[in-house]
């Protein structure tokens, strides 16, 4: 009886690890085919850039200044479509001829486009609305100046001397220097300079030379009263301080 019962004993507890081996096999398997069949997440992919259009002649700017030099912009209408056809338009009139760069700073940007040449003047067309994009300051780089309004660009524009990455989301960039950067470095500097560098002519490659009007007849001059001063915002690029990084 005892050899019976151990018989029996023995052949319970092979049953037992049988079918506890039994349950782990099929666990393993079951997580087998759950991790064959889950779905698999892929990242999402960072879309690049646009690549600057090619340089078509209509869309690239010639200043050709004072110093002798001549600086070549391609202007970018997919990023600032308003700006571009802004600049276009006066270019196209003759207002930047003769204009001075009234705000250099050094290793930072060239300001000009002012017919007043103090920061407060512009076209006489309206204001344009903002349009920051995704061209970053870097080194040549050509945006349009305004004032505190984010709205409120209109004729002055600056070239980055150097990068300011501080500048994106609060500028509208319009275009770069593909020629001439050593030009856009000897534009001379001061707040405003001693002796200012002109855009002597400004051009669209590929479109007819502006022709200036000529100078109105003198008339007798008519006493006035003084006039009040001007309370037109000033067109900046923020100083360098300002987009300083933190300590």
């Amino acid at each position: 009886m005892r050899q019976i019962a151990g018989e029996v004993m023995g052949k319970g507890m092979a049953m037992r690890w049988k079918l506890i081996l039994a349950v782990f096999l099929g666990i393993f398997t079951a997580g087998l085919a759950m991790a064959k069949h889950a779905p698999v997440v892929k990242p999402i992919p960072t879309p690049a850039p646009a690549p600057a259009p090619a340089p078509v002649p209509e869309n690239m700017l010639k200043l050709e200044l004072s110093t002798g030099g001549t600086v070549t912009i391609l202007l970018r209408p997919d990023k600032a479509p308003l700006a571009v056809e802004r600049i276009k338009t006066l270019t196209r009139q003759g207002f930047y001829n003769g204009l001075g760069f009234h705000r250099v700073i050094e290793g930072f940007m060239a300001q000009g486009g002012d017919p007043k040449g103090d920061g407060s003047g512009g076209s006489t067309y309206p204001d344009l609305p903002a349009e920051f994009n995704d061209m970053p300051h870097v080194r040549g780089v050509m945006a349009m100046a305004r004032a505190g309004d984010p709205n409120s660009a209109n004729s002055q524009f600056f070239i980055m001397l150097m990068p300011n990455l501080g500048l994106d989301g609060h500028y509208t960039p319009v275009g770069r220097v593909i020629s001439g950067m050593d030009s856009v470095d000897s534009i001379a500097k001061g707040e405003p300079p001693a002796n200012p560098t002109k855009i002597v002519r400004a051009t669209i490659l590929g479109e007819p030379v502006a022709v200036e009007a000529a100078p109105p007849a003198p008339v007798a001059a008519v006493p006035s009263a003084p006039a009040a001063a001007s309370t037109s915002p000033v067109a900046v690029a923020p100083a360098p301080a300002e987009a300083a990084p933190a300590q």
